[in-house]
């Protein structure tokens, strides 16, 4: 995944992975207030001609140390990202079913 640069746009609610100036796989995610502070995954796109390249990883990984670095937890609703932590459980710590339930009713509410 060499030439690949993870960067967050919190605004818009992406993690985005781009090479050579161009968006190639970003995961959608929104930040969580409350009951507590959580960033909640919701979609992993790669893009079709950048898939195997280990890009969905990698923002799943970068996803789970930015929320590391703000003392915050992750709550993946999305597939991937659910299934890649329970693969990485040493770099993706489970969240409170307090929050996953919570997490759950806001991505029912803003369909």
């Amino acid at each position: 995944m060499s030439g690949v640069e993870i960067r967050d746009d919190r605004a818009a609610g992406r993690l985005e992975a781009v090479a050579e100036g161009e968006v190639v796989g970003h995961i959608e995610y929104f930040a969580l207030d409350s009951p507590a502070r959580a960033l909640v995954p919701v979609h992993t796109i790669v893009e079709p001609a950048h898939e195997g390249q280990g890009i969905a990883g990698s923002l799943a990984r970068e996803l789970y140390a930015l929320a590391g670095r703000e003392g915050v937890p992750v709550v993946p609703l999305c597939p991937y990202v659910a299934a890649w932590a329970e693969r990485h459980p040493d770099e993706a710590p489970a969240a409170d079913p307090a929050l996953v339930a919570a997490a759950k009713e806001r991505a029912r509410a803003h369909r």
